[in-house]
């Protein structure tokens, strides 16, 4: 299956590329975006692309962008972002920051990744297979209480507690260690189906989100692309669900108002620190003939913000 970038053409007209300018991809992905901004830069300019998958830091678009001497590659989450960016001396410096959330079509695609019900795999989920607990090895140690509180939080899952009562139940007799069997496990646990969506849709969401802390990395990145932007540098964020697009919507709003320091009264004009972002659009969703030919753009939304 061909790769399609998410709102290609949106992300590169807001991020307001300058041929001159430093910019960071913070999910290379299969190198779409990071394509198309080096193309827009010139002999001066450079691109910082960030990715926590091996697979994607060595597929071959990763190998040809590399040979660019504008584009630096870095193996690492884009939570360690600003420690990149510090000692490459580019603190401040960055005329934009684009972040494109959430599992890439790729790694759907890839029955090996265990991100997906759709295909038999093991149960893995992790974006980076050289760290941390596998989806089968978190599966088998999380208590049930912790069980429905992230089936519930990261998965919005009604039916939470019966379903972190059958993985209890069955991981006490057998693994839990395939991606069938688990969904599986829940398609029998639920009393019902949701219309045009699989009983395991909200659970694996929710397995993958904590497997991989992307609600905790998304919050660290936010915080350090305020401090990295430079005057009217861009962050542009594209999310594919509610829990995300929740986190960068509030930080966005957060980060334009007014902070009034109300540990003093009166409120002098010392005492009130301005916002250090412009939100510059409201949600911008993809176009119906982009959905029409990547049906997994249809939940995407993209959000803008510009440093003062």
């Amino acid at each position: 299956m061909t790769h399609l970038s998410v709102m290609l053409e949106e992300a590169l007209h807001h991020l307001s590329t300058k041929g001159d300018g430093v910019y960071i991809d913070g999910t290379f992905g299969r190198g779409g975006h990071s394509q198309r901004i080096l193309k827009a830069l010139g002999k001066n300019g450079r691109l910082i692309a960030f990715d926590r998958d091996e697979t994607a830091i060595n597929c071959e678009r990763a190998q040809k962008l590399s040979q660019d001497s504008r584009f630096k590659l870095v193996h690492a989450p884009f939570s360690e972002m600003e420690k990149v960016v510090t000692n490459l001396n580019l603190n401040g410096k960055i005329n934009g920051i684009l972040l494109d959330l959430g599992v890439s079509s790729p790694q759907l695609d890839d029955e090996t990744r265990g991100f997906s019900f759709m295909n038999d795999g093991a149960l893995d989920m992790r974006m980076d297979i050289t760290q941390g607990l596998s989806a089968a090895q978190w599966l088998s140690q999380i208590d049930e209480k912790a069980l429905v509180q992230v089936l519930f939080d990261y998965g919005e899952e009604r039916f939470a507690r019966r379903i972190a009562n059958a993985i209890i139940t069955t991981r006490a007799t057998q693994p839990i260690e395939t991606t069938r069997q688990l969904a599986k496990l829940i398609e029998d646990t639920i009393p019902f189906r949701e219309k045009h969506k699989h009983p395991a849709t909200r659970s694996f969401q929710a397995i993958r989100i904590a497997v991989n802390n992307e609600l905790g990395e998304l919050e660290l990145v936010l915080k350090q692309a305020k401090n990295l932007l430079n005057s009217n540098g861009r962050l542009v964020v594209i999310s594919f669900h509610s829990l995300e697009d929740r986190i960068v919507k509030r930080f966005m709003r957060d980060e334009s108002g007014v902070k009034r320091n109300v540990g003093k009264l009166p409120i002098k004009e010392a005492d009130i620190e301005k916002g250090v972002l412009n939100v510059l659009s409201k949600a911008i969703k993809p176009t119906a003939e982009e959905i029409a030919q990547n049906s997994r753009s249809r939940s995407a939304v993209l959000r803008v913000a510009e440093r003062v």
